[in-house]
């Protein structure tokens, strides 16, 4: 495994905040020129500012395909692209969902990651790879989790058809479990460290993820040429309890 970055240049779709941005800092410490993408200009210069010198930020709708497309035309070469972007979704029971919810739940979490590497991938250098984002929503369904569940399970299997399709290219995901993000912006901080700590305690690691510990598992996945169509969960052994 070549854990050397050193001339290589990533790309981080999502890369302005939480995972995004951790995987951009973990590439920049193991020798990468990083780019970052996220549609909100202010927090891409304020993650700028805790990157190397060579970092660039660009603002792009990643919901809009049109977009997308256009970035990727005046994005020149690169070796590897990582799809950390995504919001919050609904969370309710099938019952109480509508199908509007399910498609804005898809929207940028799927669809965003879909046009990423259709328009992404063809800039993509020999030995390059791309990193997917899922998560332990369709391994450990629970109620309320309808819409997460049905995006992981989507993007797992989108993950093997690009090993396939596009190799080679490598093609993977990581699959986080519970992780302290911008996910839980809308819960108040005391309800937000509630659940951080009722998590902490069943977790058999003994605490909830950092971002961190993700962008390593995307460093992994970067560094390791023998790995593709790979699903890697990172959940502090959460489907295990």
């Amino acid at each position: 495994m070549n854990t050397d970055l050193t001339g290589k240049k990533v790309l981080v779709l999502g890369g302005s905040a939480g995972i995004g941005l951790a995987t951009a800092k973990a590439a920049a410490a193991a020798g990468a020129t990083v780019v970052i993408v996220s549609s909100n200009q202010e927090r891409i210069n304020k993650a700028l500012t805790t990157l190397p010198a060579t970092a660039k930020g660009f603002a792009v709708d990643l919901g809009n395909e049109a977009a997308v497309r256009d970035f990727f035309t005046t994005s020149g070469t690169f070796d590897h692209l990582v799809f950390t972007a995504g919001g919050a979704f609904p969370f309710g029971q099938v019952s109480d969902l509508t199908s509007t919810d399910m498609q804005a739940a898809f929207g940028l979490r799927f669809l965003g990651a879909f046009n990423a590497v259709k328009y992404g991938s063809k800039n993509i250098l020999p030995g390059g790879s791309i990193g997917l984002t899922t998560g332990i929503a369709s391994l450990r369904p629970q109620k309320g989790w309808a819409a997460g569940a049905c995006i992981c399970g989507a993007m797992e299997g989108f993950t093997r058809v690009l090993a396939m399709e596009l190799a080679p290219i490598r093609i993977n995901a990581v699959s986080p479990g519970i992780v302290k993000t911008g996910l839980w912006a809308e819960m108040s901080a005391a309800d937000r460290e509630a659940m951080y700590q009722q998590a902490a305690n069943t977790l058999p690691v003994g605490r909830v993820g950092e971002p961190e510990d993700i962008a390593q598992t995307f460093l992994y996945l970067m560094q390791n040429g023998f790995s593709t169509g790979q699903v890697v969960v990172a959940d502090g052994g959460a489907v295990l309890v």
